[in-house]
């Protein structure tokens, strides 16, 4: 696999059942909000990666696997905004209402604006949100986060994903070109800055060789969770 150059290789790699790194990572931030000031029920997992490198897959696996979770998409938050200054509107309509234990539904202002319908929704009875998108774990949201995931990703791989995805929503062969690599003129100095593989409790590797069955995900055994089994890479 091989990765931007400024992230490290988080491997090696050892195949572990989703249902486990997920019941490991939410006791460790059920652990650390027990011990923080902040009063609400819920737990808050960031699932951070870089674009097209399968995070929302991450995210939704481990949230399917645990009982009363949810996901918020970032993308969602950030529809219309703005590259990565949304940081203030997950916090204000999402981070610091479900800190407090109150149920969500937030219509980011694009939304209203624009016409979209529906809404960012964290019911009551949840017991876990996992935030998902790039920057979902930067510095900035360390306050309102329990734990985090780093999902890496083969950067060629990602970017091939990316632009076979934008093909089959409508655009172009040229203008995902240029979408992404506008995107990634703004993501790799992002990421680069924030370094969020280094805060990381938990790496899942997106792309592994040879791939994973379902229910099983790779797992960086340099970021083991306490519990984690013994080595096993690959």
């Amino acid at each position: 696999m091989r990765v931007a150059d400024d992230e490290p290789d988080l491997g090696p790699w050892a195949a572990e059942p989703t249902l486990d790194v997920a019941g490991r990572l939410v006791e460790l931030a059920r652990g650390r909000r027990a011990g923080s000031m902040r009063t609400g029920p819920v737990v808050v997992v960031a699932v951070d990666g870089r674009s097209a490198g399968g995070k929302s897959t991450a995210a939704g696996r481990l949230a399917a696997a645990t009982a009363g979770a949810v996901v918020v998409h970032t993308d969602d938050i950030a529809w219309h905004h703005g590259f990565f200054d949304w940081d203030g509107l997950l916090v204000d309509g999402v981070l610091d209402p479900v800190a407090r234990g109150e149920a969500v539904s937030f219509r980011p202002p694009a939304w209203v604006e624009r016409g979209r319908e529906g809404a960012v929704e964290v019911p009551a009875g949840t017991t876990a949100v996992f935030v998902e998108g790039v920057g979902s774990s930067r510095s900035t949201l360390a306050p309102w986060l329990d734990a985090s995931v780093w999902v890496q990703s083969d950067e060629a791989e990602a970017y091939r994903r990316g632009i076979e995805r934008d093909i089959v929503l409508g655009r172009d062969r040229a203008e995902a070109v240029a979408f992404w690599d506008e995107w990634m003129a703004h993501e790799g100095p992002f990421l680069a800055a924030d370094r969020p593989w280094e805060r990381a409790d938990v790496v899942i590797c997106s792309t592994p060789v040879p791939a994973v069955p379902d229910g099983v995900v790779a797992v960086s055994r340099a970021r083991a969770v306490p519990g984690a089994p013994a080595a096993r890479t690959s």
